[in-house]
């Protein structure tokens, strides 16, 4: 394989990264990198998640196998998701991500408010 074929974004691709990458996946992952967790545990560390919305967002991390589900035989019965070995390698990508977001914030934030600038210029 090539390089340019390395490089193109193709249809599962983008399908897994809208799945990894969403409003919700990355709390979730940066809150399971730190210990396992049980529900209402993560409930509680990313307040503003809905019960459904986080209830998706650990289905989609399980089905991608970057998150996995223990069933405790506790009573009652208790749920604990957990990283996975492959979720962890996630780690690194993630924050170099966040690393070039935080180098260039400021010229994101100028390019945004001369965009809305200019937005509102052509509403007048």
């Amino acid at each position: 394989m090539d390089t340019d074929d390395e490089l193109r974004i193709e249809a599962p691709h983008r399908e897994l990264l809208d799945q990894i990458l969403d409003k919700w996946s990355l709390s979730v992952m940066n809150e399971l990198c730190e210990r396992p967790c049980r529900f209402n545990e993560l409930r509680r560390a990313i307040p503003q998640v809905t019960q459904k919305s986080l209830t998706a967002t650990l289905r989609r991390l399980e089905r991608n196998g970057v998150v996995e589900r223990e069933v405790v035989s506790t009573r009652p019965v208790a749920v604990v998701y957990r990283i996975t070995p492959l979720g962890k390698t996630l780690r690194h990508p993630v924050d170099v991500l966040l690393m070039w977001a935080s180098q260039h914030m400021s010229a994101i934030e100028r390019a945004r408010e001369n965009f809305d600038r200019q937005e509102e210029e052509a509403d007048l």
